[in-house]
């Protein structure tokens, strides 16, 4: 399975409890360095340092694989996945064609989306990562009113289609009216938090609604 370097997300570090001499008795550490193994020797662990280690040390680890699994779990991801780089700077993979109709400029679309940091840390996405109940967005395909970055991504795309997309700052968030924008204060303030940097978006096209009313004078 074909993976760019951009969306290459390592897998969550284990927690590691520093431990203090409480903890530790006749303990000798010999720290990692690169291209080599560490080392732990250790005669004789407290009962609070195994207690540590068996429990709040696990729990920390799936807590973090949790959060970083991927949202949408029914997105197949193809043997061989083609890049295309848009003059935006935008990249663009796409996991499923779909076979709806397409999504042209203007359309009035519904849509789902996961929205991450490019070293992989998760900042916003309409689906429930628990429970999977979805929370579409329906915005129109209008540079003005959505981010420039996801507009190209969604154009193009066929209903059930689902792609992943690299959009640069540039291609992104350069003013806080353009949406998608999470109602809640902790995403939208996550989001803004991070709006210099590259996002990774996975989109789902749900439906075509309509092009939107055009304005009258």
């Amino acid at each position: 399975m074909g993976v760019l370097p951009f969306l290459f997300v390592p897998p969550p570090c284990a927690a590691f409890l520093s431990a203090s001499p409480r903890c530790m008795e006749n303990s000798n550490l010999n720290y990692a360095v690169p291209d080599r193994v560490s080392t732990l020797t250790v005669q004789k662990f407290s009962r609070r340092m195994i207690l540590q280690f068996l429990g709040i040390n696990n729990m920390i680890y799936y807590a973090s694989t949790a959060l970083a699994a991927p949202i949408m779990p029914d997105m197949k991801e193809p043997e061989v996945i083609r890049t295309l780089k848009l003059r935006s700077g935008v990249l663009i993979q796409d996991i499923v064609e779909g076979e709806g109709p397409e999504a042209h400029d203007g359309d009035l679309v519904k849509f789902n989306y996961v929205c991450r940091r490019a070293n992989g840390y998760f900042v916003f996405s309409t689906v429930d990562q628990f429970n999977g109940e979805s929370k579409p967005v329906t915005l129109p395909l209008d540079e003005n009113q959505m981010i420039v970055g996801l507009k190209e991504v969604l154009t193009g795309m066929r209903v059930d289609g689902k792609r992943r997309a690299l959009i640069p700052p540039s291609a992104g968030y350069v003013n806080e009216n353009l949406k998608p924008i999470p109602e809640e204060f902790g995403p939208r303030r996550s989001l803004f938090s991070h709006a210099q940097e590259p996002l990774v978006f996975e989109v789902q096209l749900v439906k075509i609604l309509s092009p939107p009313p055009l304005p009258t004078f």
